[in-house]
């Protein structure tokens, strides 16, 4: 089985090519994942998907208010949610067929993070796409 915070996974999901729904992203600047989605998009060249309450287009990309509303393969779910929601937030990636999750810095959910992996999907926690890419040199 898969493991948690794998770092052939980490490197994998920063230098391929995908789909990122960044849960949690809207145009506030005083959030973090304004930054973060910012830094995927331009920096390691992946599409960002704005997920968020109100369903905000950052980034000049289309926003939705859910997983579920998103068209089309979701390949990383980047979650920037309290620790006690992401839980649904990793349910809802099972659900629609992500194929990793990542539970930015600070964000535990030991229970959800098994969820995922016993439903095959890769998972990192408690760390940030920026602070990886960095000791990657990428």
């Amino acid at each position: 089985m898969a493991q948690l915070n794998d770092p052939d996974v980490i490197r994998r999901l920063l230098t391929t090519p995908g789909r990122w729904a960044v849960v949690g992203l809207s145009n506030n600047p005083l959030r973090a994942a304004l930054g973060v989605s910012h830094f995927l998009q331009q920096h390691l060249g992946q599409e960002i998907i704005p997920v968020s309450l109100k369903g905000d287009d950052v980034h000049g990309a289309k926003g939705y208010t859910k997983l579920s509303l998103v068209p089309g393969t979701i390949d990383v779910v980047d979650c920037f949610v309290n620790s006690s929601r992401v839980g649904a937030v990793v349910d809802e990636a099972i659900a629609v067929g992500a194929k990793a999750v990542w539970l930015q810095l600070g964000v535990v959910d030991e229970q959800a993070a098994q969820r995922a992996l016993l439903a095959g999907l890769d998972v990192v926690m408690d760390t940030c796409p920026k602070i990886e890419s960095a000791k990657l040199g990428l």
